[in-house]
């Protein structure tokens, strides 16, 4: 073999292109590796994507059963309060339905005693502290209803520009009796000129009633009582100071929360529920205002500050007084009262008053006596035996009389629905017990032609 022989160029040529066709076939395997290697890294990232998806899912699926629960959670929460307050509205109603049942008849027997209390001396003083419990006693009947109707926010204001003056001159004529048993002394600071707030006339009397009553209450006998009155920029502040018992610091905070008293001794001296600071709270933050306590401690006395917005002056119309017994129009009245003291006392008012009234103590005969004679009122009592006062009235309006009565309800029930259902019942009027012989006089005279 000649080792220097040139090689053969075909077979140069087959294994170049042997060559390229291997280095071509290397570039294509690599080449979809590579391709392979792209796709599955993508589907990696679209696994771990997934598997991100589905964890995300997993954790909102758990929110959401959470929120489920929470949401049921809430609504049996909202449902048992509601159920709560509501059934705390109605005992309060049956409550004060109740109380004012007893009280009827005992106001009414005091306004009689009150007329024959010229043949003993000692009638008057006995009168006078009949007169002073039966006040007491309503005055704890209504602050049951109100802490109920501010607590479910069914109470209502009926706002006009007032004089401060007038609004504290009634709180002061409510509360005197209970200052002048303590033989206590009240001093009067006010600003000079006129100063008007926009309110309710009732309920913002009662609010320095109720703040009265609790300086007196607290402070011992002969104590003297400051109530002081002044403008501050755009607002009045009106500050009630006595000098009893005090409050102490840790109780201080809570002062005004329902049901809260400051120390009780065993005898209960005080008295009292512990909802009038909370109502006063709650009637002046309904004005725009707010109310302050403050005591340096116990025997140091109180003060509590009211701040209310001011108002432009405006006319103040008086209230037209209610006439005087007897009425110079004799009416022909039914009476209509299951419980019989209540019956007789309020008859006898009656016809001292000056009318003929025809004594009824159950519903069905009621309804038989209204269809058999004609009379100018029918007096009913809502709670009935039988026939209850909704179906009497709704009975006697249905009847072939030519001129129906008027028709005056009386009930211990005070709330809003009592009063609609009443009114749809065909009543013309509403009054709760224990009636003002006075007003029920008025209402005759001037509904009754």
């Amino acid at each position: 073999m000649n080792d220097n022989a040139v090689p053969d160029p075909s077979t140069m040529s087959a294994t170049m292109a042997l060559q390229a066709s291997h280095d071509k076939e290397v570039n294509d395997l690599r080449a979809l590796v590579n391709q392979l290697l792209i796709q599955l890294e993508f589907l990696r990232q679209q696994h771990d994507s997934a598997q991100t998806l589905e964890s995300h899912v997993v954790q909102l699926r758990e929110a959401n059963e959470h929120l489920v629960l929470a949401t049921f959670s809430a609504q049996d929460k909202q449902a048992t309060a509601e159920d709560a307050t509501q059934r705390q509205t109605s005992f309060l109603s049956m409550l004060a339905h109740e109380l004012r049942n007893p009280l009827q008849p005992i106001a009414h027997a005091n306004a009689l005693l009150g007329k024959l209390a010229d043949s003993n001396p000692e009638l008057i003083r006995l009168h006078a502290i009949i007169e002073r419990q039966i006040g007491h006693m309503s005055r704890l009947i209504e602050d049951l209803l109100d802490a109920s109707r501010i607590s479910s926010g069914k109470i209502g204001l009926d706002k006009a520009p007032l004089l401060l003056a007038d609004i504290l001159a009634a709180a002061v004529e409510a509360s005197q009796p209970q200052i002048e048993t303590r033989q206590q002394q009240l001093k009067m600071v006010l600003p000079p000129g006129t100063t008007h707030v926009y309110g309710d006339q009732m309920r913002l009397a009662q609010v320095f009633s109720n703040l009265l009553n609790n300086a007196s209450k607290f402070s011992p006998e002969h104590e003297v009582i400051v109530v002081t009155a002044k403008v501050v920029g755009r607002m009045v502040q009106v500050s009630v100071r006595d000098h009893g018992m005090g409050i102490p610091s840790e109780l201080q905070p809570f002062i005004f929360d329902l049901f809260t008293q400051g120390l009780q001794s065993l005898d209960r001296a005080q008295g009292g529920l512990g909802i009038g600071l909370t109502l006063v709270r709650s009637l002046v933050e309904m004005h725009g205002g707010t109310v302050q306590a403050h005591s340096d401690g116990l025997g140091l006395g109180s003060t509590f500050s009211v701040l209310l917005p001011m108002s432009v002056v405006a006319a103040i119309t008086p209230a037209l007084p209610l006439p005087a017994l007897p009425s110079p129009h004799c009416r022909r009245i039914l009476l209509v009262e299951d419980n019989h003291d209540a019956n007789e006392t309020l008859s006898l008012l009656l016809e001292l008053g000056g009318h003929s009234v025809v004594q009824c103590y159950d519903g069905a005969l009621a309804v038989e006596q209204a269809l058999a004679q004609q009379f100018d009122v029918v007096i009913c009592d809502i709670g009935l035996p039988g026939l209850d006062g909704f179906a009497v009235v709704e009975a006697i309006r249905a009847g072939p009389a030519p001129r129906a009565p008027y028709f005056i309800a009386t009930s211990g029930y005070n709330q809003p629905q009592d009063r609609a259902r009443a009114v749809q019942s065909g009543f013309d009027h509403y009054l709760v017990k224990p009636v003002a012989i006075a007003m029920l006089l008025a209402l005759i005279d001037l509904h009754v032609h």
